[in-house]
């Protein structure tokens, strides 16, 4: 069987490229960049609401309390990615933690756990769907305090565009007995909002009992393992990583799905402009007028509005690099007065720490200004919902190809190099595809998550192992050339990062300026495009008109039965999930 569907989706997936190729040369190199990706190990991403118990899970998964970090003060500004290794190791970046471990379950799979996707700030959905993105599967975390909130089916669904198979797991089913009601309105939900999810198995655990099932041991150990429901899910993930690659292929699918329906929409649009439509004619002609018209009349403008908030949110950057440089200074003098000895040996390890997490939260607080300045420069340019709709189909090319950012690196000025600062540099972006992806999340916190994602190379701050040197050089147990050596440390960092941002920003406006000139420019052209469909269809006969729709239906019906190729294969691979578990007393 497995062989058989194996080669199913193999045939379905080249199929549907080279029909691809033919009809939007963009579409297609997209979706071939995905079937290149080579898949070393499978990944499961681990995705949800703020506090539905994800972190919890993935340390039951795991076998290991307390491994992945519990609560906001990690997890909320970056992935955790764990993989397999002899020992236990972390290792942090701006914008994930890696952490090797030799838990069984990772003998078979990457586990990736992600910040929560709703909340307050819009940037969690970001990097949860930045991870979800490179996804083998997902494991999606509800808990049975209440049903599937609206931002949890949003997420899912912009998610499902990319990744074909979801679990669902049910968290906290020891803490609310009614959990049966819950995971049967979550059902109901999944079937009115994403149906294609309504069969996925869902998995009721206790991350609770397993972390008592862990420390208590014995019998009653294993009895609290039982209550807990935590290996059932283990076996259906390690199942999953067993059909890694054909799990990739149906993703690939999915993703060609995703640009066929894109297309679908396209063609019902130009059908729709055959007709004789006076109306429709003129409000096509007065939407053209009035953004040619603001083109000329408003660009000054909008340069203006745009460099205002790139300058407003650089210095504000700026502003939060400096209070947090002088944090640093504050903690690190009251260690050195009264530090002894070893302690005081140890600071260069201990500014390079501090260093480091304030490369984390500075990328994290990037993040969210660069997508606020994005979004008030598009929402300044595009007022009209519908007119941004056409705009946001259109940007992903645009921002895809406006800027690639280049890795910089940077050392200290002085003759010391006491600092390395920005050891990755740059940004990239990148634009959701399709007109729903464009709005997606416009009503809630911004172009993130099913708009326009900006996700950039992270800022990497530390020591420069001349740093060391230059502290075993001077200090000794001086705590007066301590405090010299921190202030000159500390003094290049906020150089060289305030020169690190202006740059970010200024390559930030460059971009955008690019974008949006070519966006009109784009938008124009379509518009003209669809008013002379609407004048042509007007001026000619009948029967032209019905020779245009019979063409433009045969090619809509050429494209939809490519979807229905694409929905049979998907539904045969169905088998490659894992089969929802038995039912048992909680």
């Amino acid at each position: 069987m497995t062989d058989a569907l194996a080669q199913r989706l193999t045939t379905g997936m080249q199929q549907v490229l080279a029909y691809l190729r033919t009809v939007d040369a963009d579409a297609a190199a997209e979706v071939e960049a995905a079937r290149r990706q080579r898949l070393v190990r499978p990944s499961v991403v681990v995705v949800g609401e703020t506090n539905r118990g994800k972190s919890s899970l993935v340390n039951a998964l795991l076998g290991v309390p307390g491994l992945s970090p519990v609560g906001v003060g990690v997890t909320t500004d970056r992935y955790v990615e764990f993989r397999t290794g002899d020992t236990l190791a972390v290792h942090d970046e701006p914008r994930q933690r890696t952490v090797t471990h030799p838990a069984p379950l990772l003998q078979y799979l990457t586990l990736v756990d992600t910040p929560g996707v709703g909340g307050l700030d819009p940037a969690h959905a970001e990097v949860a769907a930045d991870a979800a993105a490179h996804a083998t599967a997902l494991l999606f975390v509800a808990d049975a305090s209440a049903p599937l909130s609206r931002p949890e089916l949003d997420f899912l669904a912009l998610a499902g565009r990319r990744v074909n198979t979801v679990v669902f797991a049910l968290t906290k089913v020891d803490a609310y007995p009614g959990w049966r009601t819950i995971a049967e309105d979550n059902r109901g939900l999944l079937r009115a909002h994403a149906p294609r999810f309504a069969a996925a198995p869902w998995y009721p655990v206790s991350s609770t009992l397993a972390e008592a099932a862990v420390t208590t041991g014995g019998e009653v150990g294993a009895e609290l393992a039982e209550a807990a429901r935590i290996a059932p899910l283990q076996h259906a993930l390690v199942q999953l990583a067993g059909h890694g690659h054909l799990l990739q292929v149906a993703n690939v699918l999915r993703a060609a799905r995703t640009e066929l329906v894109r297309l679908d929409a396209a063609l019902g649009e130009r059908l729709r402009a055959t007709e004789p439509d006076p109306a429709a004619a003129e409000a096509a002609k007065h939407r053209r007028a009035e953004l040619a018209g603001r083109k000329r009349t408003q660009s000054r403008q909008w340069s203006l509005t745009l460099t205002a908030e790139t300058q407003r949110a650089r210095v504000a950057a700026v502003a939060g690099l400096r209070a947090e440089l002088n944090t640093v200074q504050e903690d690190t003098l009251a260690v050195i007065d009264s530090a002894r000895g070893d302690e005081l040996a140890a600071l260069p390890a201990t500014v390079d720490t501090a260093l480091q997490a304030v490369a984390v939260r500075l990328s994290q607080d990037l993040r969210g200004r660069f997508a606020a300045v994005a979004e008030n420069a598009l929402a300044g340019v595009f007022d009209d919902p519908a007119e941004l709709r056409h705009v946001m189909s259109g940007l992903n090319a645009t921002l895809r190809h406006a800027l690639t950012g280049q890795p910089r690196t940077g050392g200290g000025s002085g003759a010391d190099n006491v600092m390395v600062a920005m050891s990755a540099g740059g940004m990239a972006f990148m634009a959701g595809r399709g007109a729903a992806a464009g709005l997606g999340a416009l009503g809630a916190g911004g172009l993130v998550g099913g708009g326009l994602l900006i996700p950039f190379a992270g800022l990497g701050l530390g020591l420069a192992a001349g740093a060391f040197v230059l502290y075993r050089r001077r200090v000794q147990n001086d705590r007066q050339q301590a405090r010299v050596w921190l202030r000159e440390v500390l003094a290049e960092a906020r150089a060289a990062l305030s020169d690190e941002l202006t740059q970010r920003f200024t390559d930030l406006q460059y971009a955008l300026t690019v974008a949006l000139d070519e966006a009109i420019e784009k938008r124009l052209a379509q518009l003209d495009a669809h008013i002379a469909d609407i004048d042509r269809a007007a001026a000619t006969d009948a029967a032209a008109r019905t020779r245009l729709r019979a063409e433009l239906q045969t090619r809509r019906d050429a494209l939809r039965a490519q979807v229905k190729k694409v929905d049979e294969t998907l539904a045969a691979a169905r088998a490659l999930a894992p089969a929802a578990p038995q039912e048992a007393t909680p």
